[in-house]
């Protein structure tokens, strides 16, 4: 059965992927070092992680499967989710790909560096509408190609 895992700290999507999951009655995982609402749905586990840089990630990488999927903004975390022959999806809909994988992550360390050193010092563009509606049919249809996965 294809599962979700959510890393869940500042998920902007946390709400409209458990609604996805449920109308297809998919285990979903919401991974957090805390400050979340735990779901009653019985088909929801939020797992409470303990506080440090990786601790989601290594919960995340160290349990999701081959044809699950992993929502999340982390590169290196959907890097290690790929190795896993898992699916990554960021909450803006870009599907993380395994031809794309090694420029993300080293796209990610450039601009981390450039932001070192002060010569990028905004952020990412904020969130908005568009970005969800892309999320949710993006979502659809990764879900999709998990089940012709298996």
């Amino acid at each position: 059965m294809v599962e979700i895992y959510i890393d869940a700290d500042a998920c902007p999507v946390k709400d409209q992927t458990l609604r996805v999951a449920a109308r297809h009655g998919l285990k979903t995982y919401l991974v957090s070092d805390g400050g979340i609402r735990p779901s009653p749905d019985p088909m929801v586990e939020t797992v409470f992680v303990t506080q440090g840089a990786d601790a989601a990630d290594d919960w995340i990488a160290d349990r999701i499967g081959k044809a699950d999927i992993c929502v999340t903004n982390d590169i290196p975390l959907a890097a290690r989710c790929l190795e896993r022959e898992a699916m990554a999806l960021k909450p803006n809909g870009e599907l993380f790909t395994a031809d794309g994988i090694g420029m993300a992550l080293a796209n990610r360390d450039l601009m981390q560096t450039l932001r070192e050193t002060g010569q990028i010092t905004g952020g990412p563009r904020p969130f908005n509408k568009t970005d969800r509606s892309r999320f949710l049919d993006r979502l659809e249809a990764t879900i999709q190609a998990a089940k012709r996965r298996l």
